[in-house]
């Protein structure tokens, strides 16, 4: 997979995708990550990418022409029409689809070019994304200085989630959302920690009984702490 992210701070990126399970999927040639400074699509001398907002109002918009013109040089078209078979534009904003585990799967299966446009200020133009954008994402109700720390959870959630990126084949299965459902509780060495342990389930070899009691206890989990997936709320079960 190549992802490239288009933002006014590039330096926020810097060394943030050098750690872990990135660093690990970069070195294994999984995926690509580039990061582009969006004012160097800018064609006035002062490099502006903001202006203000037809209407009035307070703050500053996302000024269209270098975001066209960097979908321009990376894609070649600015016609969400003639994109690249696996190719896909997303907009950061508040006002996106709310990424979940099965929209994370969804770009990590189906997308082979992510492109990221981190929002600032009082947001994009809209005919950015009206003309340019496949979907917008938003990773919460809550709003952010700018895209950027959304791009960074979003890029962590879909590389995670490409194959070989964490080594076993089951590991991302097991993860909270996968199945609908919290994680249940984790335990390794010592069996015995100030007087607490290990449930002795985990410890008598039956792999039979030990699904049974992750799956019951992830279910207990789940409807203590987020009893919303269990009906349904969010749309995944």
């Amino acid at each position: 997979m190549r992802i490239d992210v288009l933002t006014i701070f590039p330096e926020f990126f810097t060394q943030v995708f050098d750690f872990g399970i990135i660093r690990r999927a970069k070195l294994a040639d999984l995926v690509e990550i580039n990061v582009h400074d969006i004012r160097e699509f800018a064609a006035d001398k002062h490099k502006m990418v903001d202006d203000r907002p037809f209407g009035g109002g307070d703050g500053m918009v996302m000024k269209p022409e270098p975001i066209f013109a960097a979908i321009e040089n990376l894609l070649g078209t600015s016609n969400a029409d003639e994109y690249p078979k696996g190719t896909s534009v997303v907009l950061l904003s508040p006002q996106g689809t709310t990424l979940r585990q099965s929209v994370a799967k969804e770009l990590a299966d189906d997308i082979d070019h992510l492109i990221l446009i981190c929002g600032r200020y009082e947001g994009v133009d809209e005919r950015v994304n009206e003309t340019l954008v496949s979907r917008e994402i938003s990773i919460g109700d809550y709003v952010l200085s700018g895209g950027e720390p959304a791009a960074v959870v979003l890029v962590d959630a879909i590389v995670r989630l490409l194959p070989d990126a964490l080594g076993s084949d089951t590991s991302a299965e097991n993860d909270s959302f996968s199945d609908g459902l919290l994680d249940c509780p984790h335990y390794t060495r010592p069996a015995e920690f100030r007087g607490m342990k290990v449930p002795e389930v985990l410890l008598n070899g039956n792999h039979a009984e030990i699904e049974k009691w992750r799956r019951e206890k992830a279910l207990e989990k789940t409807k203590l702490t987020r009893k919303d997936l269990l009906e349904g709320e969010n749309g995944d079960m």
